[in-house]
């Protein structure tokens, strides 16, 4: 057994098979549908498909930091093992949530003043902040010790490319990122955000496509101008209830790219419920984010 656990939260949307496979542990997180109170992740109650079809349904998805008890729980049931401790944090540009770690670990520290424990802010969301785990997982069973792991990923979180789009403005609206006018007129004309996850962790709308297909072809317009394959192949598409989006999102990155290692997941609810049904986002190593 290696001498440190790889620790993250349910916004990475891998499956819990997939974290079981690479060893990473996944902290559950909490959301609502219409204020009826639901866990996901490992041990949860909802999955991604169910809280989408929620909100297709009309219902209003909103989402919880992780208790600080929670984090307390799943940290110590490693440490108590004679185990360091790696967490790997949903960006801080998006939730508080880094805070309620940090404290905790303090805590912790002083407890287990023998081991290590590292929070790391990934900057990252969803599948970005996933495929970020995924590659830290495989940099761990390469044999990276804990303090070169930390500097692994600190050096090469702001090298995984976040894009994403959204097929209905009104959830973006909802959540602060756009005026009420631009989710009215964005609709109206079919105009699409084509969005990325900034260096500060924000989400940010850099450029407008017309139409849904226009929208999904600019992601991957964007792989093309900054995909760095010397690096690794593996590219994440995930979706929010929309598959057949995502299988189009595929093959055109593949007609392109046929070299290209592409794996599609589900979008859960902790950025599902801020973007909406139809939320489609694009991961990949890239020279820039």
């Amino acid at each position: 057994m290696s001498g440190y656990k790889i620790v993250t939260d349910a916004t990475v949307d891998l499956t819990p098979a997939w974290a079981e496979r690479i060893g990473v542990d996944i902290i559950p997180m909490e959301c609502q549908l219409d204020g009826a109170p639901y866990s996901f992740g490992p041990g949860g109650n909802i999955s991604g498909e169910e809280f989408f079809a929620g909100m297709r349904q009309g219902k209003t998805g909103s989402t919880s930091q992780i208790n600080p008890t929670v984090y307390e729980s799943h940290f110590e049931r490693f440490l108590s093992q004679g185990l360091d401790v790696v967490y790997l944090c949903f960006s801080s540009g998006l939730s508080g949530t880094i805070q309620a770690a940090r404290i905790c670990m303090e805590e912790l520290r002083e407890k287990y003043p023998d081991r290590k424990i590292a929070c790391i802010d990934t900057l990252s969301a969803s599948n970005g902040e996933g495929f970020l785990v995924n590659e830290a997982a495989a940099q761990q069973a390469a044999g990276l010790d804990f303090d070169a792991l930390v500097a692994w990923v600190e050096e090469n979180k702001l090298k995984v490319a976040h894009w994403f789009t959204v097929e209905d403005l009104h959830h973006l609206h909802r959540g602060g990122r756009v005026s009420a006018a631009t989710a009215i007129m964005g609709s109206a004309l079919q105009i699409k955000p084509v969005m990325h996850c900034d260096n500060e962790g924000h989400l940010t709308n850099t450029a407008k496509a017309r139409g849904r297909k226009k929208s999904l072809l600019a992601l991957v317009d964007r792989m093309d101008a900054s995909w760095t394959p010397e690096k690794g192949k593996r590219a994440f598409i995930c979706h929010g209830d929309c598959m057949e989006d995502a299988k189009f999102m595929e093959a055109a990155i593949l007609e392109r790219h046929s070299d290209a290692e592409i794996t599609i997941f589900h979008m859960g609810p902790i950025i599902g419920a801020h973007c909406g049904p139809g939320v489609i986002a694009l991961f990949f190593w890239g020279s820039e984010r």
